[in-house]
This record gives C-alpha cells, sequence and structure tokens, in this order.
C-alpha cells in the first residue's frame, strides 16, 4: 500500500527532525506508545481517525527550526527544476521524485527521452508533474523559439535521473542528437546526475572514464548506491539514488544556507583497518564501512564540509565528500589528526586494537614441525581518546562507537569517560545480530545525560537521525553563546 508506506516515511523523518521519541510520540498521538514500533514491525494500516491523529500531533510539534534540520527537506517554493528522464528500470523511482519536489514548492519541467517512455508515460509524468512533458527536438509547439535553448536557461537546475550510462556517454561526448543532450549541452545552469545502471556497467572503464570526465566539466553526482538490481542475482554499485537522496542533493545546490551544518567542518572514520603480519596477511575487525560512510553522506547532505577517514572498504565513497584513504591504525591517526580542526568528530571505525610487534618482510611458511608462528602483538593509538583529548585542536562535538558482544551499556559509559568523547553510540555485535558488516543497526545512545534506545533502523537512517542530533547540538551551543 503506497499511502502506508508514504505515512511510515513522514513518521520517521519527522522523529529524525525533532528528536521526539517513537515511544512519546505514539503515546501523545494516539495513546498507545507501541503505535510506531507496531507500525514499523507488522505494517498494519492504521484507521484514519489515527492517521489523523498523529498528524496533528506531527503539526503541532514541527517548528522552523526543526523543519531546516530534516534532510532533503529543504523549501524549494518557486524554484524550477528540469528533470531529464531516461530510460531504465529505476524510472519508476522519478514518479515519487516529482510528487516530493511538488510537495516542497518547485516547477518541474519534465524532459523524457524515448527509450524512457518504454518504462512510463508521458501521461502520467505529466499528470504527477502538472504540464507538459517535453519529448521532441523537432516538436514544431516549442522549437519555433528554439524550445531547447529556453528550457535550457528557465531552470534553476538541471537533475538527470535516471542518468544510464549511455546517456552518461552522450554527456561525456558532447552529443546533441535529442532533446534531453541538446538542452544539457546548451545549460549554463547546474546539473545534478542521479546514474543507475548494472553494476559491471557502473565499473566499466568507459563509464568510469565517462564520470570523471563529467566532474571535471562541474556534473555533479548523487548516487549511485550499492544493494540488489532488477535483474535476477545481481547486486552491486549502480541502485539509483532514493528520491530524498536526490531532494538532499538538490537542495544543497539551491538553497545551501538552510542546511543545518553550513559551515561546518565534520570529521568522520569509516571502515576497519588492516595490520599487517607479513606481505600476505594481516590482523582487523569484521567492518563493512557502511555506516561510517552513511554518516560522511548524511552529513554532507545537511551541507557541511566533511572529511572522511576510511580503512580498506568495498564500498563506494560518498559523493561530495573528501576522502582519505589509509590501511592501518597508524595511519589513520595521523590523517584524523591532520584533518583538524572540525567542528565534529564521528568516530565510526573499527579501528584494530593490536597489531603485530615485528611485520615480516617475507610470507610467513609452515614449518615442518607443524608449530605455530609466535605473535607477539602491541597496542595500536587509541584514535578516539586522541581526538577526544586534544588539548588545543578538541572538536566541540565528539561522538565514538562502541560494538559490544556484552555488557553494552556498561562499556559503553566506561567508554565515554576514558576517552573523553560527548556521545557514544553503543550496538550489539555478537554473532547472530547481523550488525557487524550488514545493512541495518540497533543504537542505544549514550551521553552524559542517560542513555536512549534506537529502534532497528537501515544504517542510511540511524546516519540521518545522528546527524539532525548533531545539527540541533550545534544550534543550541550557538544560542547559548548569543
Amino acid at each position: 500500500m503506497p499511502y502506508l508506506d508514504d505515512f511510515r516515511a513522514e513518521i520517521e523523518a519527522f522523529l529524525t527532525r525533532t528528536g521526539i521519541s517513537p515511544t512519546r510520540l505514539g503515546k501523545e498521538a494516539v495513546g498507545d506508545p507501541r503505535f510506531v514500533f507496531d507500525l514499523r514491525e507488522k505494517g498494519r494500516a492504521p484507521g484514519a481517525r489515527l492517521m489523523d491523529a498523529v498528524a496533528d500531533f506531527m503539526a503541532r510539534h514541527e517548528t522552523p527550526a526543526t523543519a531546516r534540520t530534516s534532510l532533503g527537506e529543504a523549501p524549494l517554493e518557486g524554484k524550477t527544476i528540469l528533470l531529464i528522464i531516461s530510460g531504465g528500470i529505476a524510472a519508476y523511482k522519478v514518479l515519487d521524485l516529482i510528487r516530493r519536489l511538488g510537495e516542497r514548492g518547485a516547477r518541474v519541467c519534465p524532459v523524457m527521452t524515448r527509450t524512457a517512455q518504454e518504462f512510463l508515460t508521458p501521461l502520467s509524468v505529466g499528470t504527477l508533474a502538472g504540464g507538459k512533458v517535453f519529448i521532441d527536438l523537432f516538436d514544431r509547439d516549442d522549437e519555433h523559439d528554439v524550445g531547447h535553448i529556453r528550457l535550457a536557461r528557465e531552470a534553476d537546475v538541471i537533475v538527470v535521473a535516471p542518468a544510464t550510462a549511455d546517456l552518461l556517454a552522450k554527456m561525456a561526448g558532447g552529443h546533441a542528437n535529442d532533446l534531453a543532450t541538446a538542452v544539457l549541452l546548451a545549460t549554463d545552469k547546474p546539473v545534478l546526475a542521479a546514474p543507475a545502471m548494472n553494476p559491471r556497467m557502473w565499473l566499466h572503464p568507459a563509464t568510469r572514464r565517462n564520470v570523471e570526465a563529467l566532474g571535471r566539466d562541474g556534473i555533479r553526482f548523487v548516487g549511485p548506491n550499492t544493494g540488489e538490481m532488477a535483474e535476477a542475482n545481481e547486486a552491486g554499485p549502480g541502485r539509483m539514488a532514493e528520491p530524498l537522496e536526490i531532494l538532499a542533493a538538490i537542495a544543497r545546490i539551491l538553497v545551501p544556507s538552510g542546511m543545518p551544518l553550513t559551515g561546518k567542518h565534520v570529521l568522520v572514520t569509516s571502515g576497519p583497518t588492516h595490520e599487517p603480519i607479513d606481505p600476505v596477511r594481516y590482523l582487523a575487525n569484521r567492518s563493512s564501512g557502511r555506516q561510517g560512510h552513511a554518516i560522511a553522506a548524511a552529513a554532507a547532505a545537511a551541507g557541511a564540509r566533511v572529511t572522511l577517514v576510511s580503512g580498506p572498504v568495498a564500498v563506494a565513497d560518498p559523493d561530495g565528500v573528501d576522502v582519505i584513504h589509509v590501511e592501518t591504525a597508524r595511519e589513520m591517526r595521523d590523517a584524523v589528526v591532520a584533518a583538524l580542526p572540525a567542528d565534529v568528530a564521528v568516530m565510526a571505525a573499527a579501528v584494530a586494537d593490536w597489531r603485530v610487534a615485528n611485520e615480516a618482510s617475507g610470507k610467513i611458511k609452515k614449518n615442518s614441525s607443524g608449530g605455530s608462528p609466535a605473535l607477539a602483538l602491541v597496542e595500536n593509538p587509541d584514535i578516539l581518546a586522541t581526538i577526544g583529548k586534544h588539548e588545543t585542536l578538541r572538536p566541540t562535538l565528539v561522538v565514538g562507537f562502541a560494538a559490544e558482544t556484552d555488557d553494552l551499556a556498561s562499556n559503553a559509559r566506561k567508554k565515554l569517560e576514558a576517552k573523553g568523547a560527548d556521545w557514544i553510540l553503543a550496538n550489539d555485535v555478537s554473532p547472530g545480530t547481523g550488525i557487524m558488516g550488514g545493512e541495518e543497526n540497533v543504537i542505544r545512545l549514550v551521553t552524559a545525560a542517560g542513555i536512549e534506545d534506537w529502534p532497528r533502523l537501515a544504517k542510511t537512517e540511524v546516519a540521518q537521525r545522528l546527524i539532525a542530533r548533531v545539527g540541533e547540538m550545534l544550534r543550541h551551543k550557538s544560542e547559548a553563546a548569543e
């Protein structure tokens, strides 16, 4: 039921914006503290009366200040978005994007390629956009006044979604053999592309060259995301960014001053570190880097200048983020210190606690007696404590993670005090939780004021909720200092 998905999405966005707990919303809005949790887990549609009560509660607790912290919900009133739709299975997401742009006051002017019409009808696109859909370069009604030039100049921003491998190649080559490519070649306005294609197509050297060339030309990108493809047994980078992610990218271009972290520097660490034993083997943690990379992306979406120090991971670098790639804990420590000063530090990396004292210069061989080699370990530098206790360049807010298998709250509190952190995001990584290396997380936010339990969320949602909190905290500190 699409309306139920929208209802849930609006609730999650509201909770992220305001910091109100799901329990409070349910209790005060409909008298049921478990209302939001049941909606998430059971997916049963509530009645119209309950939905109206929740909507009324959210309206009463929404303020301009909290609305400004919503990622992807910056006001677009009066802005014209020229939306170029090319042919791909991800084109169906464009209908939701058009709807959400309209809700935010934007005027959407759609241009559809010939192949896009194999997936969507101009009627459905035009109905949602509330106006004409432009299709033909040689349209008699439009080209009497060189319509493709007019389209290119009247928009505030041009969004290409989905941006297929074929269209990206044409853009990089300067083609202008249809309305979409002619508009793109004739414009002097910002262009945002949301790539969508099979992972092998995205990773192909030709596509990589085209994307690099377009980046040099000033084209901005959002996505692609990593995940399951429409094709059976296909997964990897290539999924088009979600509509809210595209909205956030548009907002960064059009209304950067309205983003909650504009002018702030956020420093994030992500992924594992690899501590060499010999040229072949290493010590490491089971970190995928998904959570740290999601936090970096969310901070960038909120307007921050972001430095991401990443260990070896398989996930793609987030768009709009300065990424420093490292291997070892010592390299990560040095890169983090070199990136200071920062307003916020989020230390999400799973840094190896130890390294071997003497790395072998050659591969260690098994001996004939069957004995195991003796590996002497030494402790690695504590990066969180280095930042949390820095005498001159400590960030305003220092956030750490505590991945534990037992005594979660107790260990997180000890870490909060010992490392000099302001917040600790604690998570249970016991076998069976699927959190370490997975796509979801269950967070307990530990601060000096107490512990707040978050529900099981996608790591992208955890990131957005965290960054919304960061924005609110910095705003309160700024107001208190005035």
